[in-house]
């Protein structure tokens, strides 16, 4: 059964959806950056997948093992005091079953929200048949009814992240397969790659569930841009871990090229500052 504390932050998980505005998701990968981000003013806490794979050695893709998804997902939970939302790709899971033993850990730990994704099948440039998706999403609302647990399900398509020539035909599949998304018991629909403001508009208008869009690469929307838009959810996903490794890089040639650290000492927390994170 669900914690009297993780449902108050399912409700508030919930509330935030549905405006006024857009809830900006500035995405954590380990405990310290939740902490950072919480810290700056985060209402909720989203996980980047990749970044989490990125940072304990593996490439993206569920090439991490579940086990070390979980691991990576209790210690953000034990130090958030806000909800925690979990990036689970296609579900860490051969079959539904697998999937869905992988959401009751979480739920058990106190998160609150999921995103899933049909995806790319494995060893092609096929996005997988929205049948898939739709039978997860049916189970694992059942499955959150079992644990008397209410989980926002965001679901995932990744229809902009496959070729197709025909810009019209992608549109028109996305927003079949949202409407399929929401009547197998999605409460929202991530959208990465739809990145023009007049068809997020337009697809705002045309399904039932609040958009979910991505802005963590160069020349993605604005998050006003976005919300002016109709998003009522805003990600930044594994862009800020990008941006930190980038940090990081410079800081590494400076050191190793010029004997300098300025790039590391210039807007750098203090080891208090750090600690008191944890306080």
């Amino acid at each position: 059964m669900q914690s009297i504390e993780a449902r108050k932050r399912a409700e508030t998980f919930y509330r935030l959806h549905a405006g006024p505005g857009a809830l900006t998701l500035v995405n954590a990968w380990d405990a310290v950056s939740a902490r950072v981000v919480e810290r700056a003013g985060a209402r909720a806490i989203g996980t980047t997948s990749a970044g989490m794979a990125w940072s304990l050695g593996h490439a993206d893709g569920e090439q991490m093992p579940a086990g070390e998804l979980i691991a990576v997902c209790a210690r953000i939970c034990r130090v958030a005091s806000v909800p925690v939302s979990v990036d689970i790709e296609r579900g860490f899971g051969r079959s539904t079953e697998e999937v869905c033993a992988v959401v009751r850990a979480l739920i058990d730990m106190g998160v609150v929200g999921v995103n899933i994704e049909d995806g790319v099948l494995p060893g092609t440039q096929r996005l997988a048949p929205p049948e898939i998706l739709c039978e997860r999403i049916d189970a694992l609302r059942k499955t959150a009814a079992q644990m008397e647990a209410q989980l926002f399900i965001n679901a995932r398509t990744d229809t902009y992240f496959v070729a197709n020539d025909d810009a019209a035909a992608r549109y028109e599949d996305t927003v079949r397969r949202a409407q399929r998304y929401a009547a197998a018991g999605a409460d929202g629909i991530f959208v990465p790659g739809m990145d023009r403001a007049e068809e997020v508009a337009r697809f705002v208008r045309a399904v039932s569930l609040p958009v979910n869009v991505y802005a963590g690469y160069a020349g993605a929307l604005p998050v006003d841009a976005a919300t002016r838009a109709g998003a009522r959810r805003v990600s930044l996903g594994c862009g800020p871990l990008q941006a930190a490794l980038a940090l990081l890089r410079r800081v590494a040639a400076e050191a190793f090229d010029e004997g300098r650290h300025d790039a590391m000492s210039a807007d750098m927390l203090s080891a208090r500052e750090v600690n008191g994170l944890f306080s």
